[in-house]
C-alpha cells in the first residue's frame, strides 16, 4: 500500500484528489495539507511514502517544501503537480529532490501512474514538460566520468535515466534484466556519491553538478 500526502491549498483540488485515489485500491492517502510547512510536520508524525506537492502555495511554497521535506526524509518521493510549467520551477523543484513534475491537466489515471512510478525509485515527467528539461539543464560541459571510475554500460544507463526511462525500459535498451539495471544504478549512486536517480540525471544533464 502507498501511503500518499496531497498537498495543495486549493481545497477543492485537495478534496478531490482525496476521492480519486481512495479509489485506487495500492493507494491510501494519509493526509491533507495546505503548504510546505505543514507537510513537514505531518511528515515527523506519520509515514509517508509519495507527496503530490502544489507549487504556489502561501507560508511555505512546493520548490522549499520539497528541499525541507527531502533533507529530512530521504525515501520520501514527491510529484509536483501544479498548473505552472515556469522554467524557474522546473529546474528549482528537480534540483531540490523532486521525483516528478506533472501538469494538472493530466488525467486522474496518469496521476495514479505516476505515483506508482516514482515510488518505485523512478523518475517522470509531464510531457508538455520533458522537451524542455533537456535545453534547460544541459548546456553544461559534459562529465568526465573516467574519473568516478564508470565504465561504459554504465554511462549508458546513467544517459537513460537522464532521458526519463524506467528501470524496466533500460533493461530492454541494454539488454540485461531489471534486478540487473538496479542493482548497476545502486553501484552509479555509490560512485558518483548521489541520493537517487534524479540527482543522476541532474548530475549528468548539469555537467557534474548536483546543487
Amino acid at each position: 500500500m502507498i501511503k500518499v500526502l496531497i498537498v495543495d491549498d486549493d481545497q477543492i483540488i485537495r478534496e478531490s484528489m482525496k476521492i480519486i485515489l481512495s479509489m485506487e485500491k495500492d493507494i491510501k492517502v494519509v493526509g491533507t495539507c495546505c503548504h510546505g510547512d505543514e507537510a513537514y510536520t505531518f511528515c515527523r508524525e506519520y509515514p509517508v511514502d509519495v507527496i503530490l506537492m502544489d507549487i504556489r502555495m502561501p507560508i511555505c511554497d512546493g520548490v522549499l517544501g520539497t528541499k525541507k521535506i527531502l533533507e529530512s526524509f530521504k525515501h520520501i518521493k514527491i510529484i509536483i503537480l501544479t498548473t505552472f510549467d515556469d522554467d524557474r520551477y522546473i529546474v528549482d523543484a528537480l534540483k531540490n529532490g523532486a521525483s516528478g513534475y506533472l501538469l494538472k491537466n493530466i488525467s486522474p489515471d496518469k496521476v495514479i501512474e505516476a505515483i506508482k512510478v516514482v515510488e518505485k525509485g523512478n523518475m517522470l515527467i509531464h510531457p508538455e514538460i520533458a522537451p524542455k528539461v533537456t535545453g534547460l539543464l544541459i548546456k553544461q560541459p559534459e562529465v568526465d566520468y573516467l574519473r568516478y571510475q564508470i565504465n561504459e554500460g554504465e554511462m549508458q544507463i546513467i544517459k537513460h535515466i537522464a532521458d526519463g526511462y524506467s528501470n524496466r525500459d533500460i533493461a530492454e535498451k541494454v539488454f540485461l534484466s531489471e534486478g540487473t539495471v538496479k542493482n548497476k544504478i545502486t553501484d552509479i549512486l555509490a560512485k558518483l556519491n548521489l541520493r537517487d536517480r534524479t540527482q543522476i540525471a541532474i548530475f549528468h544533464l548539469k555537467g557534474g553538478k548536483v546543487e
